[in-house]
Parts: structure tokens; C-alpha cells; sequence
């Protein structure tokens, strides 16, 4: 089992074989069809706000909620989506990337997080999304 110094030796692992994407990118490719999952705790959901369309998945139930073959998978975790994990900062979702790459479900992150594509000028709604559901916005 490989061991590192530090997180920061971890996450520089991680991100080592992510093609990470900024808040500009990140859209364009929701537009090719992949799709974005937001693994923030409720609270900071609630709080900063959430991506229109965004999938609400709890860190701790990620690998089982996307992988095709689980039987705990939500109707979006069809074999070969391409998913964009998002964090507040970018730093979480580096490391659950990795996590979901190394299960053969193809993903990467957003640089920066919820607050990176807030700072791009990208739309937020407000949150309180179930988990597992998809971020529509509120009236």
C-alpha cells in the first residue's frame, strides 16, 4: 500500500491523474452531457447555495450511488456518464474523483469548487436539495 507524508501528498496524487476542470469548463462540458455532482454537507448547500441541475450525492455515499452495478445507484449512474464532482473549494472533490476513476466511473472536478464558479459569475440557487435528487430552482 502506497503511504504519503501528508494530505497535500496525497491530494497532488489525486490530482495527478485528474484532467480538472475550471467553472468555464466545467459548464461547457454539463453541456456536452456530463453531468455535475455535488458532494457538499447540507449545511453548506443551505448556506452558499446550489448548481441548477447539480446531482446532490453525500461524500459518503458516492461510489455506491454512481457506479452502474451498484444496487444502491441512482437512474443517472448509467454505464460510461461522465460526472463532474463539486466541493466547496476544490479540494474534497479532487479526492473523490479519484476515488470514482479508480471504479471505472469516469469523472474529474471543478477547480475551486462552488465558490470558483460563484467568482466566474455562474448562476447559484438557493439550496435544501434532498440527497439524490436533482438542484432545480425554487419559486
Amino acid at each position: 500500500m502506497k503511504r504519503f507524508s501528508s494530505v497535500d501528498d496525497l491530494l497532488a496524487d489525486a490530482r495527478s491523474r485528474l484532467n480538472r476542470l475550471d467553472a468555464q469548463q466545467t459548464a461547457a462540458a454539463r453541456n456536452d452531457g456530463a453531468l455535475l455532482v455535488d458532494i457538499r454537507p447540507s449545511w453548506q448547500r443551505e448556506t452558499v447555495g446550489e448548481i441548477e441541475g447539480a446531482l446532490v450525492v453525500e461524500r459518503n455515499h458516492l461510489e455506491w450511488r454512481l457506479h452502474p452495478d451498484s444496487d444502491a445507484r441512482v437512474p443517472q449512474a448509467a454505464p460510461g456518464q461522465r460526472w463532474v464532482v463539486v466541493c466547496a473549494e476544490g479540494y474534497t472533490s479532487s479526492l473523490a474523483a479519484d476515488a470514482l476513476n479508480s471504479i471505472g466511473v469516469p469523472a474529474t472536478d471543478l477547480v475551486g469548487g462552488v465558490e470558483a464558479w460563484s467568482a466566474a459569475g455562474l448562476p447559484l440557487v438557493p439550496g435544501g436539495t434532498p440527497p439524490n435528487e436533482l438542484v432545480h430552482r425554487r419559486k
